[in-house]
């Protein structure tokens, strides 16, 4: 089971879909290898080094944190169900109400949209706000997406220097 990481206080409660079956047998978000969540993370800036997948609880020091819309392990997201991501989503929302982080950071559009009831989603900043949360859409750092690591990195930067420009 992969725990959630997650605090008041938070910059960014970054959102995956659910666990892949590598972080599910570590315990440790984002944990397979081909994933490149820690190294996007790094290299936008959230963090000032590179975290490993045990080292993920230490994201809190960077007022970042991680949670999922579903529990559920599978080999590839595309298994997880309309239904699942709909509950996820109801729970995601609660988590977001009582935390209160400045963003959240849903990672992967087509999540977003199923989990919580959103259509046509632009990539970035969306009009959706959660209380005082803003959110935002960013690219899937699994290592079965196609988009490149410099976009991916692109896309997590325009987030931070948004939060700094609100001096978060």
């Amino acid at each position: 089971m992969v725990k959630d990481i997650i605090d008041s206080g938070l910059r960014v409660l970054f959102c995956g879909i659910n666990p892949g079956l590598s972080s599910s047998s570590l315990g440790y978000p984002f944990a397979h290898p081909a994933n490149r969540f820690w190294k996007v993370l790094h290299l936008a800036g959230f963090t000032d080094h590179q975290l490993k997948p045990e080292e993920a609880q230490q994201m809190l020091n960077f007022r970042c944190g991680v949670t999922k819309l579903v529990e559920r392990p599978t080999v590839q997201a595309n298994e997880v169900s309309v239904q699942e991501l709909r509950s996820g989503g109801q729970v995601l929302i609660e988590k977001v109400e009582h935390y209160k982080p400045a963003v959240l950071a849903v990672l992967g559009k087509q999540a977003f949209e199923r989990g919580l009831g959103q259509r046509n989603a632009p990539w970035g900043k969306q009009s959706l706000m959660i209380g005082e949360t803003q959110v935002w859409v960013l690219p899937n750092p699994s290592g079965l997406s196609r988009i490149t690591l410099d976009k991916l990195v692109e896309a997590y930067q325009e987030m931070d220097v948004a939060l700094k420009a609100r001096g978060v």
